[in-house]
């Protein structure tokens, strides 16, 4: 077998590529949960002797929620957002959805010989902007040249701490448990396919971070259960990953599920599904039954999460299903086969 590019879209060759490779052989407790960010407890005091009694004055352990992700999007830049701008909001995206509070970035450039200086200027500014936008500061980084066409790569690890009494996790989820989306699919994949096929249209990259909508949450005392934000692979993949990891089916709801119609019309015509369309500001958030309304009103009070939806919810059973808009009930699976390469 091959390295095809269907291993880097976020679907089922990506997953088989983790399991099979990566988790075979770099497998322990803290990876293997395979959630947005590695789950730490730091701090804790070293074990005493037996019967010994604890130190009362030993600070309490601390959990950090820790990611990493590299980004190799082509257009560099595009319609509301480029790769200084995503690279921070897609790490910082990934912290949010383990209900950390993102504080430290680091930033590992690989530069093509005959990238333009201007636009590497403009890039790096941009992270900036978007890093004081998001509350981090970036503490470290790395710089390589290398031959090429002018291309950028960047990588990026975000760190933040997570507040005590949260407890995200795919595996959390219940049956009658309901999702809510934070608004509209599809923008960033219709944005950068627009680029690269030379389409006029008015569709903006949704790339935003999500500080938030998460805190907002919180801040009305929602008690949520899952978080994840819906990039490579789209919202189909996502659902279908918290039935397998909390053991139960998911029952979309077609009509209630936001898409522009700018969105949808180049869907249409491209044969495009909304449902596995890459976005780079949206999330689920998965919360018990009686505090949906209330979770769904504090999204929709804030800035990226105003065209929040109630999508579906969380029944006996495996798999995933979506209600059709002509009341049919059909299965769907992870996303097959390349979907669009490079889109962060």
């Amino acid at each position: 077998m091959k390295i095809t590019m269907a291993h880097g879209s976020g679907g089922k060759s990506s997953a088989q590529l983790m399991q099979e490779i990566f988790g075979r052989h770099l497998g322990n407790p803290v990876l293997d949960r395979m959630e947005d960010a590695a789950v730490l407890t730091v701090g804790a005091s070293a074990p005493t002797a037996a019967g010994a009694a604890e130190d009362p004055g030993a600070p309490a352990p601390a959990r950090i929620a820790v990611s990493t992700d590299s980004f190799v999007v082509t257009p560099l830049e595009f319609k509301g957002g480029d790769m200084g701008k995503l690279c921070v909001c897609g790490t910082v995206n990934d912290l949010l959805m383990m209900g950390a509070v993102p504080k430290y970035l680091t930033c590992g450039f690989i530069l093509e010989e005959g990238l333009d200086v201007d636009l590497l200027d403009r890039l790096v500014a941009s992270m900036a902007r978007q890093a004081e936008e998001a509350g981090v500061i970036i503490i470290a980084g790395d710089t390589k040249v290398v031959e090429g066409k002018g291309g950028l790569y960047i990588n990026t690890t975000g760190i933040g701490e997570i507040p005590e009494g949260r407890d995200v996790s795919c595996s959390n989820g219940r049956p009658g448990d309901v999702i809510l989306l934070s608004g509209n699919l599809g923008d960033h994949h219709a944005c950068i396919l627009s680029h690269r096929m030379e389409i006029e249209n008015d569709i903006e990259s949704d790339c935003a971070p999500l500080n938030d909508v998460v805190e907002g949450l919180y801040s009305a005392g929602v008690h949520v259960k899952i978080m994840r934000d819906v990039t490579r692979g789209g919202l189909g993949t996502v659902v279908n990953e918290i039935a397998e990891k909390s053991h139960v089916s998911v029952e979309l709801d077609e009509e209630a599920i936001p898409v522009h119609e700018d969105v949808r019309s180049f869907a249409d015509i491209l044969g495009l599904d909304p449902l596995y369309m890459g976005n780079e500001g949206k999330m689920i958030a998965v919360v018990p039954e009686e505090e949906a309304e209330k979770a769904l009103a504090a999204m929709a009070e804030t800035a990226h999460g105003r065209d929040a939806a109630i999508i579906g919810r969380l029944r006996e059973g495996e798999g995933a299903f979506l209600r059709t808009r002509l009341g049919a009930r059909r299965r769907f699976d992870v996303l097959y086969g390349e979907g669009l390469p490079r889109i962060c």
